[in-house]
């Protein structure tokens, strides 16, 4: 069993090779948000919403290097908003509201789905364009109808969520320290 499941999820990783250079350069956009003063918007479900907040966490805490913390927002932590807005305007908008006021033009929100097709992410990204707002999906699948959405669709073409999972949360890390490389370059 656990050498089954080490090759399907090496088989996943075989394909980030293939992506390299548009993982590599969505980093370069995060970064130049980040330098450029704005911040960057996580938002996903479940394993998804971990996943943002981890990410969050590396850039506001530190990734490998010490330096200063840098603007980052899960939009799956407040409990508070999470619950109001769910309950006066629904579920699917807990991300687009906040996008609403958070959101500015000059920052960029990273919408996390494996299945491409979250409701709730889908109008994030509608909210996020329509305020100038540069879109990124980490997604799985085919990319769902998010693929088409976003400015920049990284898609992890696996039919099983969990390795789809393991190579976004190495996407992350990469980014996390792709960015940490970039902007001490620039320090």
């Amino acid at each position: 069993m656990f050498k089954d499941m080490w090759q399907r999820h090496m088989d996943c990783f075989q394909q980030l090779a293939t992506m390299a250079e548009a993982i590599e350069q969505t980093a370069g956009r995060l970064a130049q948000v980040i330098a450029g003063g704005g911040k960057l918007l996580v938002c996903g479900n479940g394993g998804s919403a971990a996943d943002a907040q981890h990410f969050a966490a590396e850039l506001i805490g530190r990734f490998e290097k010490e330096r200063a913390s840098w603007p980052a927002i899960a939009l799956t932590t407040d409990t508070s908003i999470l619950t109001a807005i769910g309950n006066d305007y629904g579920f699917a908008e807990v991300f687009a509201r906040q996008v609403q006021g958070l959101g500015r033009k000059g920052d960029a929100l990273i919408g996390i789905s494996t299945s491409g097709h979250s409701e709730n992410v889908l109008r994030a990204v509608a909210t996020a364009k329509s305020q100038g707002v540069f879109t990124v999906g980490l997604l799985g699948k085919d990319g769902g109808a998010l693929k088409a959405q976003v400015d920049c669709p990284i898609v992890i073409a696996n039919p099983n969520t969990a390795r789809i999972q393991e190579a976004h949360i190495f996407i992350l890390h990469f980014w996390a320290m792709r960015i940490e490389h970039i902007l001490a370059a620039k320090a």
